[in-house]
């Protein structure tokens, strides 16, 4: 749910790039859409907003949205100030290749177990070796990612970046959580067939 939220300030950034040339007029306000530029003013204003609306709904931040708004902070801030797109469009990259190194990192660190047994090993009992291959899944999901954002940002068209940017982050997350569906549903299903005791609850017809 939390990714699929991400898609919204996305969507927004998406929107306003191509309604670049448009004038907006409101109580004496005046704004003429410029592009890439106040779709980041937008992407940084709706990142922020979502923050806040998490912390006062849930009363906490997840540590990636935490790591989201900065890095949207950052990158769109230079890019406002230094009227340079370049930070904006490494954005994904930067963020993405963060996560991955997060993910390679943090079974190093406390009790050796990957993020993802530490988020869900409460919902899902999971051997150790899936684990494993999750966290690698998510890892590589997160390098390529970020790799193909720049061939994008750096190949193709302004236009065609924006475009990539909100599409290839739906079809990602569909996809990761498909991937990850498929290799968890198994462990899922053999967990319903034991009984408490853990005898086989199956039947031998």
């Amino acid at each position: 749910m939390q990714q699929l939220a991400e898609l919204i300030p996305i969507a927004l950034f998406f929107t306003v790039f191509f309604m670049k040339g448009e004038t907006i007029e409101f109580a004496g306000f005046h704004h003429e859409f410029d592009g890439i530029y106040s779709a980041t003013a937008v992407l940084i204003a709706a990142t922020t907003i979502q923050v806040l609306l998490t912390w006062i709904i849930t009363k906490r931040v997840e540590k990636r949205l935490l790591l989201l708004f900065v890095v949207v902070l950052v990158t769109g801030g230079l890019t406002l100030i230094l009227q340079n797109k370049i930070f904006i469009q490494w954005k994904p990259t930067i963020f993405n290749w963060a996560l991955a190194l997060v993910f390679m990192g943090a079974k190093f660190v406390g009790d050796g177990r990957n993020i993802l047994q530490r988020t869900l090993g409460a919902q899902l009992q999971l051997p150790p070796d899936i684990w494993s291959r999750l966290n690698l899944i998510w890892v590589v999901y997160f390098i390529v990612v970020g790799a193909l954002n720049l061939v994008v940002a750096y190949q193709f068209s302004e236009e065609a970046w924006v475009s990539y940017k909100l599409y290839s982050a739906i079809g990602f997350t569909i996809a990761l959580s498909a991937i990850t569906a498929l290799i968890v549903s198994p462990h899922i299903q053999e967990d319903d067939n034991q009984t408490p005791n853990g005898i086989d609850n199956t039947s031998s017809d």
